[in-house]
């Protein structure tokens, strides 16, 4: 058994607790997105390809077992997941965001089964869209102090794709003043 103790963490990053789903600090990352999406156009882009990708996703399955249950519970659960870290008026704006992307998918008519891997082809062409925003609207901030807070790798990714809808409501919805930037 040694004796000695373990170093104490010399940096604030070090001393923050793991980044993961059910612990998310909104606000910070949500300043941390304004860092490369502070302009109206990439939010609404991008929005708009999030809800490509995720018609793809979800019209694909509602095809393959066209339940209205199916879409909806989907939807409910994310929201349920992600609520608990989430402002509750971006908890709201994100529940209406949501119904109506359900209504989208149960009320658009479903391709035939034959047919139905078209919808798979909506994810890169959405994802694609998404990326190429970047290109257009390419004002940025400096991101050194997130990139120390919030390294790259898996946990990042996973809070970032759960959480970026939210961020773009919030951005659309709530952050006006930030439209003109």
């Amino acid at each position: 058994m040694s004796t000695t103790a373990e170093p104490e963490p010399t940096t604030a990053a070090a001393a923050q607790p793991p980044l993961s789903l059910a612990r998310v600090d909104f606000a910070d990352l949500y300043a941390r997105h304004l860092c490369r999406h502070s302009q109206f156009g990439i939010n609404v882009t991008h929005l708009a390809a999030l809800f490509g990708v995720w018609f793809g996703v979800y019209g694909f399955l509602y095809a393959l077992l066209p339940e209205w249950w199916l879409p909806a519970g989907l939807a409910a659960a994310y929201l349920l997941a992600v609520a608990p870290n989430l402002p509750l008026r971006v908890t709201l704006a994100l529940a209406v965001f949501l119904a109506g992307f359900v209504a989208a998918v149960v009320y658009t008519p479903t391709l035939p089964l034959w047919a139905v891997w078209a919808y798979l082809l909506l994810v890169p062409v959405f994802y694609k869209l998404q990326a190429w925003s970047h290109k257009v609207f390419t004002t940025t901030s400096d991101m050194t102090e997130f990139d120390r807070k919030y390294p790259k790798g898996r946990a990042l990714f996973w809070v970032l794709l759960f959480y970026e809808v939210p961020f773009l409501l919030n951005y659309l919805v709530f952050d006006r003043r930030r439209w003109a930037a």
